[in-house]
């Protein structure tokens, strides 16, 4: 044999076993990561707690949701190393949808993250439109929801719950202002300007307009005022000469609306076309002129407007999930986005917060039912004031302060148009007024 050839060495007996036992132990191993798998999974779906968060950033009630993305972000970030819960770390998934204002896909997108995404909390805000078809699908289906920012009783008795008798809702929670927190408010900021005490009464055919008419109005008669109810009118109505005339003819001095911001905007430039604005010394809105993109397509017409703040940046209560106090909430928006804070900053936060308190409070935050029962003994405190969902005013529901305030042109040197200063706090005497209502004209 040539010594440049090269013989293969045979294969020992025992080197065959050895190969033969590795390729056993690596499928076995393989099959063990296959049969794990799915328990790895589980084990990682129980340690991950699933949150919804569904409000409006589009549509006509996009300016509610202006600063919601802001407000998950710094929320995200504070719950990156996860959220303790009985000595358990749980990581915390917020899975926000929008609306586009649109009922209908309020609730769809709730079925879709009750059923596709299993979430273990819903979290919704801002408006029947949004709460009422969100919170019907997590009742129907079993699922803790939580709402902030609608009247209480439109979402109450809107949704069928009735006077005296046992809440029919298990599953959904909401703690927002109603009718008594805006009479307070109201009455207290308009007693503080010389009227005839007539107010026009501008409420719109929906869930808040025929809450508030059946509700408030009795209220402030009661209270000393005149109501001259313009009638009930659908949205987007463009014409509203006959509620203007009405009013004129019945001198009224204080105006009382709850539109959507469209149609505010259409009211109020045609009652300064009509003379109407002119001989109005409060003009108290709500639902519209809660932001300052809400007023300042007004033009001047949007100076001296009042409204009732379910917050504001003035509030004395820090977030506990952020430790951010109003301010600092407040300048670091305005800051990220280049435009004026709004009221729904510290409401979502407040909401954020008080969802991961009754997370926290449950003795098993993945069982849905230890969650529905957190939420209705639930105590905490956040930006929007004190929640205690065991006082009422009825089950299921915790009510929260309004506080007069008003619309003014902001001082020298600021980068904006507006300010928006707190007239009165007749609701929660821990905020602080820094002026008195100034007449609109």
């Amino acid at each position: 044999m040539n010594r440049h050839e090269h013989h293969t060495p045979a294969t020992t007996d025992t080197e065959a076993t050895d190969g033969g036992r590795r390729q056993l132990l690596s499928a076995a191993g393989a099959a063990s990561l296959a049969l794990l798998a799915p328990r790895l999974a589980a084990a990682q779906a129980g340690d991950t707690l699933k949150v919804g968060f569904i409000s409006p950033r589009t549509g006509p009630l996009g300016s509610f949701g202006e600063g919601d993305g802001h407000v998950l972000e710094l929320v995200r970030k504070a719950l990156a190393p996860g959220l303790n819960i009985n000595g358990k770390t749980y990581k915390v998934e917020l899975l926000d949808r929008d609306t586009q204002s649109d009922p209908a896909r309020a609730s769809q997108l709730a079925k879709a993250l009750i059923n596709g995404d299993k979430v273990d909390l819903m979290l919704t805000t801002s408006t029947p439109e949004v709460v009422n078809p969100v919170s019907d699908a997590c009742e129907a289906a079993g699922v803790p929801c939580l709402a902030t920012v609608m009247p209480w009783e439109a979402w109450y008795f809107g949704r069928g719950a009735k006077p005296g008798q046992p809440s029919p809702f298990k599953w959904t929670y909401l703690f927002s202002f109603g009718v008594a927190n805006f009479v307070k408010s109201y009455v207290s900021q308009w007693n503080s300007v010389a009227t005839n005490k007539k107010v026009a009464a501008l409420l719109p055919n929906d869930a808040d307009g025929n809450a508030i008419r059946a509700a408030m109005l009795p209220e402030l008669a009661k209270a000393g005022f005149t109501v001259v109810d313009g009638g009930p009118y659908e949205t987007g109505t463009t014409d509203f000469s006959a509620q203007i005339a009405k009013f004129k003819a019945e001198k009224c001095e204080i105006l009382m609306t709850f539109p959507i911001p469209p149609d505010f905007a259409t009211f109020w430039r045609q009652a300064a076309q009509q003379g109407l604005a002119k001989t109005m010394k409060v003009v108290q809105t709500a639902k519209t002129g809660l932001f300052a993109s809400t007023i300042e397509v007004l033009g001047p017409l949007g100076l001296n407007i009042s409204v009732a703040a379910y917050w504001h940046k003035d509030f004395p209560y820090p977030s506990a999930i952020t430790g951010l106090s109003g301010h600092q909430l407040a300048d670091g928006y305005e800051k990220a986005s280049g435009k004026p804070w709004n009221q729904q900053l510290g409401a979502t936060l407040s909401l954020l917060d008080a969802g991961l308190a009754a997370l926290k409070s449950s003795s098993h935050p993945k069982d849905r039912a230890s969650v529905a029962k957190a939420l209705s003994t639930l105590q905490t405190t956040t930006m929007m004031g004190r929640l205690d969902f065991s006082k009422g005013p009825v089950p299921n529901v915790s009510a929260t302060p309004m506080i007069g305030a008003q619309w003014v042109k902001a001082p020298a040197g600021s980068k904006f148009k507006l300010d928006y200063v707190i007239t009165e706090n007749a609701g929660d005497a821990s905020v602080p007024v820094s002026r008195k209502l100034v007449p609109y004209a």
